[in-house]
């Protein structure tokens, strides 16, 4: 799947940042997935999806392999995938980001 640059005709929320894009920016886009400003496109390092600290895509184990524009924003850093209760915690991070998730 490929990103397009398209000009917005809504506005819309950026999958990366979470900001909004505006009317007649020029934002990518890919089906399925959503939008995002083009500086996020740059992005080098995802955020810790517990902490929002980085997450340390320098030094994961999966670098090499990885492609920072295909994979999910979802990661954990080392010391929150460190803590006792790294899954608990990563749970509740990832349902209070997309509420819809949540399960009764």
């Amino acid at each position: 799947m490929s990103w397009r640059a398209i000009p917005m005709k809504f506005p819309g929320t950026c999958i990366v940042c979470k900001k909004k894009v505006e009317v007649n920016e020029v934002a990518l886009w890919a089906k399925g997935l959503g939008i995002k400003h083009q500086a996020c496109a740059q992005v080098k390092e995802l955020k810790c999806v517990v902490c929002e600290g980085p997450a340390g895509c320098p030094h994961c184990e999966f670098a090499d392999d990885c492609d920072l524009n295909r994979v999910s924003q979802l990661c954990i850093c080392k010391k929150c995938n460190d803590d006792k209760e790294a899954f608990s915690l990563y749970q509740k991070a990832v349902s209070k980001r997309f509420p819809m998730l949540q399960s009764n």
